[in-house]
């Protein structure tokens, strides 16, 4: 380590399983950056529908991760590891982890951290990582989106639905179709460049994307809900359509017609993100810097941010996340930049 770092960090902690009233706090030792690691000096954490997973007692971290919640950070560079040749000390950064990022320092490996805008505050570069490396592994790569797609993205208001809007836009896709529970954030999706909104609390989204694509269907579908709408997304598609699955907060499906996929010759597929290899989400840090940054460095996407919470409001922050008010992200403000 360079300079006079403290020993001890304050961190937030489960004590154990539940709502927002188990987050409390309590204080760490400050974590040393192993090989091929810069250890940051956090300004944001990006709160996110696992780390709600994990206060629940329903998603306990990856083998060797640390039990602090928090998968996306940004901050400065205040020490590296050996081997390190990305970063130095001072720089600024944002990064994806598998765990720790709800504390005043943090560990990343260098492939899986990315330089932070310089138009934005830290704070708000918080905001990037897990969204933006979540929708361009899952729509890009395995969703394969491509130009004239017609594409249906359900929680459209989400961080996730956000980001999946503005890269759809960046990358012509014909048609951007969102499911939304209220006016306000089928509005808020509208602006960001969503063709089509559909309140899934008034109407049924299957039945509108037909009628909304002209009896085509749609061709990829980004899905976080699960449950129900696994046949419902079937009905919706498009012959040859990709379906790709990154949440089921519904729960799993009871009844899937496994007859329509196969007549309409659909891909249905999933993934997680956080118990990749550092390997692995190197990867996908490697195409947004290359095919991504340049969009947000001039200002064509970036995070939609709904309310910054002071670290010591992290209760607050959980509540809203639990209520599905917000449009965009949440984010944490560990320290000033």
């Amino acid at each position: 380590m360079t300079g006079a770092l403290p020993e001890q960090m304050r961190v937030i902690e489960f004590d154990g399983a539940g709502g927002p009233e188990v987050i409390s706090f309590g204080e760490r030792k400050v974590p040393t950056p192993a090989e091929g690691e810069v250890l940051i000096k956090v300004v944001g954490a990006g709160i996110n529908r696992p780390d709600v997973m994990q206060r629940q007692g329903n998603y306990p971290p990856p083998e060797g991760a640390s039990d602090i919640p928090g998968l996306e950070v940004a901050g400065k560079v205040v020490a590296v590891g050996s081997g390190v040749e990305r970063f130095t000390v001072g720089d600024r950064v944002c990064g994806l982890i598998a765990g720790g990022g709800y504390a005043e320092y943090c560990c990343v490996h260098e492939h899986n951290a990315l330089p932070a805008p310089d138009h934005l505050e830290l704070v708000q570069a918080a905001a990037i990582p897990e969204t933006f490396m979540t929708v361009w592994t899952n729509l890009f790569q395995d969703g394969k989106l491509s130009a004239n797609d017609r594409v249906l993205i359900h929680g459209g208001s989400s961080g996730i639905g956000t980001t999946a809007i503005q890269l759809a836009r960046a990358f012509k896709a014909q048609q951007i179709i969102v499911t939304v529970g209220s006016q306000e954030k089928a509005e808020a999706c509208l602006e960001l460049g969503a063709t089509d909104a559909i309140n899934y609390r008034e109407q049924n989204f299957a039945k509108e994307v037909k009628e909304l694509t002209d009896g085509h269907g749609v061709d990829l579908i980004l899905d976080m809900i699960g449950g129900d709408y696994v046949t419902q997304n079937y009905r919706a598609a498009a012959k040859y359509g990709r379906i790709v699955q990154i949440a089921t907060q519904q729960g799993n499906s009871d009844n899937v017609e496994v007859f329509r996929l196969m007549l309409k010759r659909l891909t249905h597929t999933g993934s997680t993100l956080r118990s990749r290899t550092v390997d692995e989400k190197a990867a996908i840090a490697r195409e947004l810097n290359e095919k991504v940054w340049p969009l947000i460095n001039e200002g064509e996407v970036g995070p939609v941010i709904d309310t910054i919470f002071d670290f010591s409001d992290a209760r607050k922050a959980h509540e809203l996340m639990d209520s599905s008010k917000h449009i965009g992200k949440i984010v944490l403000r560990v320290s000033e930049e």
